[in-house]
């Protein structure tokens, strides 16, 4: 097994003991033996259970990374590519804390290693709203002054809509698909257009 798929299996298989057991009731050793690898090797990898808790982190956001690199790869208007990435943005939030049991909780009462662990992906992200807007303003769709400042924006939007979407506070009563277009409304008349054409 290579050095990436093993530490990657010790990743995988303390993410699994952490959402069901939370982390402080899983040991470095519960990790050793789950993985069926060693502590030698588990500390080959990780010095502690913080840093295996950051590669947790860190896999989980190179999933919804993939994701919004396939989204912002489709072939669509730059307005609805912003509401694609917004919504699997929020969805892939949302699965994720919700997949992982008790390591949930870990993830809002850690919030601050978890925003020092996603500070790459935040910039990525911030980078494909740039492309993206920067495309929708060349092709007349946008009207936008400065495609930095919107992206910025956008995304520490985004950001902070994650916790009321997760827990279902945000368009009550109505799913996904009916309030695509309202959130399009709004976020269109943001970016200086009143729709799609």
């Amino acid at each position: 097994m290579s050095i990436s798929k093993t530490r990657q299996t010790l990743v995988d298989v303390a993410r699994r003991l952490f959402a069901q057991n939370g982390i402080a009731n899983t040991t470095m050793n519960d990790i050793a033996v789950a993985s069926g690898k060693g502590r030698r090797t588990l500390y080959t990898y990780f010095n502690r259970k913080e840093d295996i808790y950051s590669a947790v982190i860190e896999s989980e956001l190179e999933r919804l990374s993939d994701k919004l690199d396939d989204v912002a790869a489709m072939k669509m208007r730059p307005q609805e590519k912003v509401i694609e990435l917004i919504y699997t943005h929020l969805s892939m939030i949302r699965e994720t804390v919700m997949r992982n049991g008790n390591l949930r909780a870990e993830f809002f009462r850690n919030i601050w290693m978890v925003e020092k662990v996603r500070k790459n992906f935040d910039e990525d992200e911030i980078e494909i709203f740039r492309k993206v807007y920067a495309e929708g303003k060349s092709d007349g769709e946008f009207d936008i002054e400065n495609v930095d400042l919107v992206a910025d924006i956008t995304h520490y939007c985004i950001k902070g809509l994650e916790v009321p979407f997760i827990y279902g506070r945000i368009a009550h009563g109505l799913d996904i698909e009916s309030s695509k277009p309202l959130v399009a409304k709004f976020v269109y008349g943001a970016l200086g257009k009143n729709g799609v054409r």
